[in-house]
């Protein structure tokens, strides 16, 4: 069984990015459960997205300290949830960096050496160049599906599979969405060696 816990800020994409990768295993053969915790995702605040897929899966909820990937589409999240992350279990982060209303009002300030915390967080950490990769896909709205390429290197759901579930779901954009997972697939390939 795999599990998957994907965090960011609303407006990221959180939300479409589980049901890319649901809709993947589930036509790669999977036993799929997902949700999502929106919390205060309109005004920018926590999304959380659970995806498990197996043989046979009996709960959409990863327990804390279970999960075998964690998928930070912005660094501050990725630490707030790192406690979903099991033993072995990558962290794939996005350099991404959105500073909440809360900091840029002056109410709290935003945690110094991001990087060096998730590092000291994270035994096995993959860093993303999300944002950039995005703008190189043609669309900087693609960060989630960058991200999603990352993920795919570690999973076992065929690449067709990637490029068919991004068509169907996404088709007003399909072919940013497609350069965006590639570009987020080549960045990450060597991390699984």
């Amino acid at each position: 069984m795999s599990d998957v816990v994907l965090a960011g800020v609303g407006g990221q994409g959180i939300v479409l990015a589980s049901k890319l990768l649901a809709e993947a295993a589930f036509r790669a053969g999977y036993d799929v459960k997902a949700n999502e915790v929106h919390g205060m995702a309109q005004r920018g605040g926590s999304v959380l997205a659970q995806v498990r897929f197996g043989e046979k899966v009996f709960s959409p909820l990863v327990p804390s300290g279970r999960a075998d990937f964690l998928v930070g589409l912005e660094e501050v999240e990725a630490l707030r949830y790192a406690g979903y992350l099991g033993d072995g279990g990558w962290a794939i982060v996005n350099r991404r960096k959105i500073v909440p209303v809360t900091v840029s009002s002056g109410s709290f300030r935003y945690p110094e050496d991001i990087e060096g915390r998730l590092r000291a967080r994270f035994e096995r950490l993959v860093l993303v160049e999300g944002e950039r990769l995005a703008r190189e896909a043609g669309n900087a709205r693609t960060e989630n599906v960058v991200l999603l390429g990352a993920l795919s290197n570690f999973l076992d759901i065929p690449l067709g599979i990637w490029e068919e579930v991004i068509a169907h779901l996404v088709p007003r954009s399909t072919e940013a969405n497609l350069k965006a997972f590639s570009l987020g697939r080549d960045a990450t390939v060597e991390a699984r060696l």
